[in-house]
């Protein structure tokens, strides 16, 4: 007996997926992972964002004061310079590059006026070297080893040690004279960097560190025409001319 069409259909059976039992949702899974990721971002970020803030904002005084009282402490005389550079920052001086009579040895233009050789000066004072003295001194007896850029005919103890060149020739003959490499790692606290400016000035400046979190590239203090006294990471802003430790030795 021939076995109908309907019933031929009726035996076939559904094929598909098994249904799968809804899962519980868990509360902490989620949670988890959420707060696994934010913990990594925050500690990740945390370095980044205080460097984008000090670009922002600036260094403030509280972190050179932190820097001062470590750098005073050391025996090395380019820490010691480097904590009384750090001292000029915050400071309200004009940049003043105007001539001045002063006295000698150890004289020195209004305490709220100079310019970036006025620094680097007053802050060699501090450690126990008066460039004023020692330039003049040694332009007295090599006049003509010094550039001859101001008509000068003879040193001028009010104003020669206040000029880039002379303390750039001074640095180069007494002192030593360093490489003028792109390398962070050439570069140590308390050392001298001559820079050219885009409108062909010299410049000079002092190496120090940075405030914390600020990277392995040294920073420097330098007072710049038309500010203050700043403390940042510019280093290599400029072509860099010179490059110079004084005194020969670390003491």
């Amino acid at each position: 007996m021939a076995r109908s069409r309907s019933s031929f259909y009726s035996a076939i059976e559904y094929i598909g997926p098994r249904p799968r039992k809804p899962k519980k949702s868990s509360f902490f899974g989620g949670w988890v992972i959420v707060v696994i990721a934010l913990a990594a971002g925050v500690f990740f970020a945390k370095p980044w964002a205080g460097n984008l803030m000090a670009a922002q904002n600036g260094p403030t005084n509280e972190q050179s004061n932190i820097l001062i009282n470590l750098l005073e402490r050391s025996e090395l005389r380019g820490e010691r310079l480097a904590a009384e550079a750090l001292k000029y920052f915050g400071r309200e001086i004009t940049y003043d590059p105007a001539y001045f009579s002063i006295n000698y040895p150890n004289g020195d233009v209004p305490s709220n006026k100079g310019v970036a050789a006025d620094l680097v000066v007053r802050c060699y004072r501090e450690i126990g070297h008066d460039l004023q003295e020692l330039i003049h001194e040694d332009m007295s007896l090599n006049f003509r080893l010094y550039p001859q850029l101001w008509q000068s005919s003879q040193p001028d103890k009010n104003i020669d040690h206040r000029r880039v060149q002379n303390l750039q020739r001074f640095f180069s003959r007494k002192g030593r004279v360093l490489t003028t490499s792109r390398d962070a790692a050439d570069y140590q606290v308390g050392d001298i960097v001559v820079w050219a400016l885009s409108n062909a000035d010299t410049h000079l400046g002092i190496v120090v560190p940075g405030p914390e979190g600020s990277g392995d590239t040294p920073w420097v203090v330098h007072h710049p025409a038309g500010g203050g006294v700043k403390w940042e990471s510019a280093l290599f802003d400029y072509q860099i001319l010179g490059h110079f430790s004084y005194p020969v030795g670390s003491e």
